[in-house]
C-alpha cells in the first residue's frame, strides 16, 4: 500500500532520543489528512534502537530497516529513502533538529511545481533557535564554501538534514548515490542540478542537538575529502 507522506529517520544507538523523536512524528502524523508511513533506518546499531523502533511502530505503518555492520548515515538514508512508498518521501534526523511540522510548507512547493525540497540554516527567514558551537559552525561555514565552489550553485546550506522529494526523484537521486558519509548531502545536491531537476533551498527552524554524531576533528576532513571526489564519482 502506498502512503501519500514517507518519513525515513536514519539512526545509529538512538535508543535515548528515538523513543520521544517517534512519539512526536507519529503525534504529527496522525493528525494529517494523508496517509503516511514512518521508516527507521538502522546504521548498524549496538543498542537497543531498533527493538525499540519496532516495539514503538508496531500500531502505525513503518518499516524497519537493519544494517548488521555501521556503514555511516549516507547508507542508511539511501536505504530508507529505496525503500519508502510515499508519493512524498522526507528525511530528517533523528534529534529532530527540525521540527517536523515544517514538512507542510515543503509539501505544499513539491505539490506545486518543485522536485526536490530542502532545508537551510542560512537563507533570510531561517530561525536558528539553539546554535552550534563557534567551532562547528565556523568549520560548517567553510564546508559549504567548498562545497558551491566545487559541487554546486546557489544552494546556502547543503547539510540541515530536512529534505522533501517526489517519489520519481528521490529513485532517480539516491538510486545514484555513492557516498555513504556525511558529505552525501552534498552529492544529493549535486546530482539534482546536474539532472537538472527542479530544486528549492527553504528557511526553517533548527535547534542544535549537543549529541550531535558528527566527530569535528575526525569528520570534517573525510567530508571534505568526499566533496572533492564528488565529480569524479559522478563523472559519466
Amino acid at each position: 500500500m502506498t502512503a501519500y507522506l514517507s518519513v525515513v529517520i536514519p539512526a545509529f544507538n538512538e535508543e535515548k532520543r528515538l523513543p520521544q523523536s517517534l512519539a512526536v512524528v507519529m503525534d504529527f502524523l496522525k493528525k494529517q489528512p494523508y496517509t503516511s508511513e514512518i521508516i527507521v533506518s538502522d546504521d548498524g546499531s549496538q543498542d537497543r534502537t531498533m527493538a525499540l523502533a519496532k516495539e514503538l511502530l508496531k500500531d502505525f505503518p513503518h518499516q524497519v530497516l537493519i544494517t548488521p555492520q555501521n556503514r555511516g548515515k549516507g547508507h542508511a538514508v539511501r536505504q530508507g529513502m529505496l525503500a519508502a512508498t510515499g508519493a512524498y518521501v522526507l528525511f530528517t534526523d533523528a534529534d529532530l533538529s527540525t521540527p517536523v511540522e515544517e514538512v507542510t510548507k515543503f509539501l505544499a512547493h513539491l505539490e506545486k511545481d518543485q522536485d526536490v525540497v530542502i532545508g537551510s540554516r542560512a537563507l533570510p527567514g531561517s530561525q536558528v533557535e539553539i546554535r552550534q558551537n563557534f567551532l562547528r559552525e565556523t568549520m560548517g561555514k567553510i564546508f559549504n564554501l567548498v562545497a558551491q565552489m566545487w559541487a554546486f550553485k546557489g544552494v546556502h546550506d547543503s547539510q540541515c538534514g530536512f529534505k522533501c522529494f517526489r517519489r520519481e526523484a528521490a529513485q532517480k537521486l539516491f538510486s545514484l548515490q555513492k557516498l555513504d558519509g556525511f558529505s552525501f548531502d552534498v552529492e544529493i545536491v549535486y546530482l539534482a542540478q546536474k539532472l537538472r531537476l527542479r530544486l528549492l533551498e527553504l528557511p526553517v527552524i533548527w535547534r542544535n542537538s549537543v549529541q550531535s554524531r558528527v566527530q569535528v576533528l575526525r569528520d570534517p576532513l573525510v567530508m571534505f575529502w568526499d566533496v572533492l571526489r564528488v565529480r569524479s564519482l559522478h563523472a559519466r
